[in-house]
């Protein structure tokens, strides 16, 4: 590690002294703002959406993020209540949440030990987010889980904006309802301020699948002549009815709605974190930002065993309960003029969860913690000859993970050289092409290790405890064309992703609840992207978001599918703008996909039509929602048990809600 550190050194100091032969330029430190360096750039020659925030802020209801992430190519999602509050997942090109990192402002939001993001436990954040950034594939560099299947880049309120005031209320289907308030102060004495409080409730699609939950999210910043200080605090706490178990098709059959999960079991989780930020720039051709961050967890949920077995439930509940600490520091020095860009940047971090396993009956069975470390350091280089970007990024992952319990377990450690490429060739001012190619490796989840248990049992040294410790690894190949004029834009893509050992579900379902998976020697994935936009007039908008699918799993001498994997998705929109209004509808037909490992159960493709209508008088702003407007009966997940027997996850028929927002 200390030889990496030394020549990332070597390399800052010799760049920075070839930089200093060149001319500097006007102020081009106005052309670098302080998120780019976690971002892909223009000519950064990856796959990537930038997600349009003024039309997140007209969709947005407050809904869990994955249904407005499902309006991108190759993005599924389904929610565990079958409306669009409450837990909900998401998936890109059928790899799964875990597999995908999400950052806010470059601040790892996966959860380590399980790797994966739950929006859940930060509700209604998508209405402070400045910016919203899509990589599919591996992508460039980031900071926490690896980018294996893609990353969703969050960047926090831009506290340069002008000062402004909102308040909303909502109410739709299923006693749904969402107030919120939010304010910006603008700079005043080179000082701002942001802060948003949300309240969520529904009643939740099927029987009571209800969510109950609050969230904050302040911001603040001090900008100095070369330097700025900024410090965003957020925090959540969600209660929920569970209904996490699918349900068989003959319940179903008899009411759709039916939760297979008891009445009685409930979650109840609070989530906070603290980031602070410091941006500085010495002179107008580098800038060096560090960040230090923390987040706190506490929570769980109760589990009735005996209805998860299938057999007749005695009221009695086991409760997995967690406490967490999660801290790291991140710093990443560019340097750059109007040809040329190169980040350098280390990240490091520390966490550990409590796991304790309670009986109603019985009091506390188990207590055991999980221990789980990384440090980093990546470099990436951007350079730009004539109408040629040439793109290449270097990153080396160190992580260890620790098991304290009534257990032997011995301390796991993995190294992964993560190395990128790629190059973009703008042919005109209007068109441009790119080809990348990187390779990313990752760690196996706690839960994939454990295959689904929070706790290995006292003799389990005797026995095998740990069903996978190896990790997986991806070659991915991306190649593009993009164009944009003035009232057209098109981004098409191909990829081909090669996989070694992949980690993949199996479409069942562990005992703590966790969807279980199993590696497979070989596989890939492939495919086509397309996302475009039309202005057909001054008030006619046609936006395309599309994308094909070719996925295989080869074991031993068979190929099949990977669950939860679509041929075809398309997502089409028609939007009306004139004056004070909005009306807009989209069609999405998602198509069929397999829910278990032997490729014998298939979800049928659907269509969904969804509508929705804006109003804007003086300060006031209306809005109707309609979604499934043909009322469509469909599931987008499932699972099958040992036995062959087949549930499904309901998603809600034909529902609406109705909004308002004042705002001065």
């Amino acid at each position: 590690m200390r030889n990496h550190l030394l020549l990332l050194s070597a390399m800052v100091l010799t760049t920075q002294q070839l930089l200093a032969q060149h001319t500097e330029t006007k102020d081009s430190s106005r052309q670098l703002s302080g998120v780019v360096i976690y971002q892909a750039g223009k000519n950064t020659p990856v796959t990537y959406q930038n997600l349009d925030v003024k039309s997140i802020r007209e969709k947005n209801t407050g809904q869990e993020p994955s249904f407005l992430l499902t309006e991108t190519p190759s993005v599924t999602n389904y929610s565990d209540a079958g409306n669009q509050q409450g837990y909900s997942y998401y998936r890109i090109r059928g790899i799964d949440q875990t597999r995908i990192n999400t950052t806010l402002d470059g601040m790892p939001l996966n959860e380590p030990e399980d790797q994966g993001a739950y929006f859940s436990n930060y509700p209604d954040l998508f209405t402070s987010l400045s910016q919203v950034q899509i990589q599919r594939g591996t992508g460039t560099s980031k900071n926490g889980a690896a980018s294996y299947g893609g990353s969703v880049q969050l960047f926090s309120p831009d506290l340069k904006d002008p000062q402004f005031t909102t308040f909303g209320l909502g109410y739709g289907s299923y006693n749904s309802f969402r107030a919120f308030a939010e304010h910006k102060s603008g700079v005043k004495n080179n000082k701002a301020f942001y802060a948003r409080a949300s309240q969520i409730y529904t009643d939740g699609y099927k029987d009571h699948a209800f969510n109950n939950s609050q969230s904050a999210f302040v911001s603040g910043a001090i900008f100095l002549p070369k330097s700025t200080w900024k410090v965003n605090l957020m925090a959540g706490h969600q209660q929920n009815g569970m209904a996490w178990l699918p349900v068989a098709d003959t319940l179903i059959a008899k009411n759709r709605k039916t939760n297979a999960n008891t009445k009685a079991e409930k979650d109840e989780f609070l989530q906070s974190l603290i980031q602070v930020q410091h941006q500085w720039r010495p002179n107008n051709h580098s800038i060096l930002q560090s960040s230090a961050y923390y987040t706190y967890l506490n929570g769980g949920y109760g589990m009735d065993v005996n209805n998860y077995y299938g057999e007749a439930s005695d009221g009695n509940l086991f409760h997995y309960n967690f406490r967490s600490h999660f801290a790291g520091i991140f710093s990443n020095y560019t340097l750059y003029n109007e040809h040329f860009s190169w980040t350098t940047g280390i990240h490091a971090n520390m966490y550990t969860r409590r796991h304790l396993g309670e009986d109603d009956a019985l009091g506390e069975l188990y207590r055991n913690r999980g221990n789980k470390n990384e440090a980093s350091a990546s470099t990436r280089l951007e350079y730009r000859l004539q109408h040629f970007t040439f793109f290449g990024d270097l990153q080396y992952r160190y992580v260890t993970f620790d098991y304290k319990g009534s257990a032997g377990f011995p301390l796991i450690n993995w190294q992964f050289l993560n190395p990128r490429g790629g190059i973009n060739f703008d042919a005109n001012r209007h068109l441009s092409f790119y080809y990348s190619i990187g390779k990313t490796s990752r760690e196996p989840t706690r839960n994939d290790m454990f295959a689904g248990n929070d706790d290995l049992p006292a003799d389990s040294s005797t026995g095998k405890p740990i069903i996978n410790k190896d990790p997986e690894s991806v070659i991915d190949q991306e190649l593009g064309l993009k164009i944009n004029c003035e009232k057209f834009a098109l981004q098409l893509n191909g990829y081909y992703m090669n996989f070694r050992n992949e980690i993949v579900l199996n479409g069942q379902i562990g005992p703590n609840g966790l969807l279980l998976t199993n590696n497979v020697n070989r596989s890939y994935r492939t495919g086509v992207e397309l996302s475009a936009t039309s202005q057909l007039s001054k008030n006619f908008t046609l936006t395309n978001n599309s994308s094909w699918n070719h996925s295989v799993i080869k074991e031993e001498k068979s190929s099949f599918k990977p669950v939860l994997t679509p041929h075809l998705i398309i997502n089409q929109e028609v939007a009306y703008r004139c004056k004070q209004w909005v009306l807009a509808v989209t069609g999405r037909y998602q198509g069929s996909s397999y829910i278990d490992f032997a490729n014998t159960t298939r979800l049928d493709g659907y269509f969904l039509l969804n509508a929705r209508a804006q109003y804007s008088l003086q300060r006031y702003t209306f809005s109707l929602f309609a979604n499934n407007l043909t009322n469509a009966h469909y599931y987008n997940n499932g699972a099958t048990d040992g036995n062959g027997n087949v549930s499904y996850f309901v998603q809600a028929p034909a529902n609406f809600y109705a909004a308002v927002k004042y705002s001065f």
